[in-house]
């Protein structure tokens, strides 16, 4: 086995030399010229100075303070979101109309303002939850459909999105508009949800 020819490294030579006079006044202009980029605050090393040495045995150690760590209160778990509105059966809607189901009580909201029937609709709603109602009749009414100022029935526009609402969702599984012999297009049959 041939071992390859070990080859000297290169001998490099470096010849330090003096600066010349007019070199180091040549520097001395530069340097004083010279900014520095960022100004750096000087950091100052403070020497602690020795304090008397006590013996160890005679030095009070005293128990450091515990430091209280501020309470977290957790919020309430956020109720859950009720569920949402199922419509009517077909066969549910079919009963109700030809009186096979009983409807368990009736609410008749004509003549009332919005802010007063949104407060009654919800109060009987959830009293017939409480009482465990299955059927409710409500009653908006159709509006004014005779004459120059015919118009949708107020009423009968916002009942449905009320109950659409969070606040009444926990007390309706679903809602469908009534058959014309329990007042058609100006009721609604309510399926209520029972209190647990």
């Amino acid at each position: 086995m041939k071992r390859p020819p070990v080859l000297d490294p290169p001998h490099v030579t470096r010849r330090k030399r003096a600066l010349s006079r007019e070199e180091v006044e040549l520097w001395e202009t530069v340097a004083k010229q010279a900014k520095p980029l960022r100004k750096r605050p000087r950091v100052t090393k403070v020497v602690a100075e020795p304090e008397e040495q006590m013996p160890v045995a005679a030095m009070p150690q005293a128990p450091a303070p515990l430091k209280k760590l501020p309470t977290i209160r957790k919020s309430p778990p956020a109720p859950p979101a009720p569920p949402p509105l199922a419509p009517l059966g077909r066969r549910e809607r079919s009963q109700l109309s030809r009186g096979r189901k009983d409807i368990d009580a009736r609410l008749d909201l004509h003549g009332m303002t919005q802010t007063r029937a949104h407060r009654v609709l919800l109060n009987f709603l959830h009293d017939a939850s409480e009482s465990g109602m299955t059927f409710v009749l409500v009653i908006t009414g159709k509006g004014r459909t005779v004459g120059p100022e015919s118009e949708r029935g107020i009423l009968r526009r916002q009942v449905p999105q009320w109950l659409g609402l969070p606040e009444f969702r926990s007390m309706v599984v679903g809602f469908e508009e009534a058959h014309i012999g329990h007042g058609g297009a100006g009721a609604l049959y309510v399926r209520v949800r029972r209190a647990r």
